[in-house]
């Protein structure tokens, strides 16, 4: 694998807000003043992390990843997350659903290609919202991990194994998201 986490962004949340209203850039890209939470990008853009053993992923700048891995491989690393999302985003806007951003991982096989080494474009490795509930300058509705994430935040948990005990209804609230997303997405009903 890699050593870089392959993030696209088309709209403005999570640590990428953060960053934003930090500085006004994600991994040094500078973007427009005035957007808010949830606000969509002009065009969606390339912003990778670190890809950290422990701890927090820290935001890499291009040049940064292509002085890890070459200026070649850096600039397929952009095109490609860019192609996935842009791709998966369009699908994804077919059916009534946002993908406001996600996060991809490389490797290489043994003659050196760069292939697609994890999960693409799931609720765990992205953001899903509802193109009908999308307005910005606040928190959106999550069909993705973000649920979860939100009800650990407000617990009293140093974030060390092990985690706390999941309750049923959080469970069963997530598992609701999950199913409402995978049903829009397919055009089924899993049930």
């Amino acid at each position: 694998m890699l050593p870089v986490e392959c993030i696209a962004r088309g709209y403005l949340a999570g640590l990428g807000l953060v960053s934003y209203n930090e500085t006004g850039t994600i991994s040094g890209v500078r973007l427009p003043p005035g957007l808010s939470e949830g606000s969509r990008l002009p065009e969606p853009v390339f912003t990778p992390t670190t890809k950290a053993a422990a701890g927090h992923d820290e935001p890499m700048t291009r040049s940064e990843v292509a002085d890890l891995v070459g200026a070649p491989l850096a600039g397929e690393l952009e095109r490609v997350t860019l192609e996935v999302y842009r791709r998966g985003a369009e699908l994804a806007a077919s059916r009534g659903v946002v993908i406001a951003d996600t996060k991809l991982e490389f490797g290489l096989d043994l003659d050196g290609s760069l292939v697609l080494a994890d999960e693409v474009l799931t609720p765990d490795s992205s953001r899903f919202w509802l193109a009908s509930q999308w307005q910005p300058g606040h928190p959106q509705r999550s069909l993705d991990k973000q649920f979860l994430r939100d009800w650990s935040a407000g617990l009293d948990w140093d974030r060390r194994p092990p985690g706390p005990d999941v309750p049923p209804e959080i469970v069963a609230a997530t598992r609701e998201r999950y199913l409402e997303l995978y049903n829009r997405l397919t055009r089924s009903d899993l049930g």
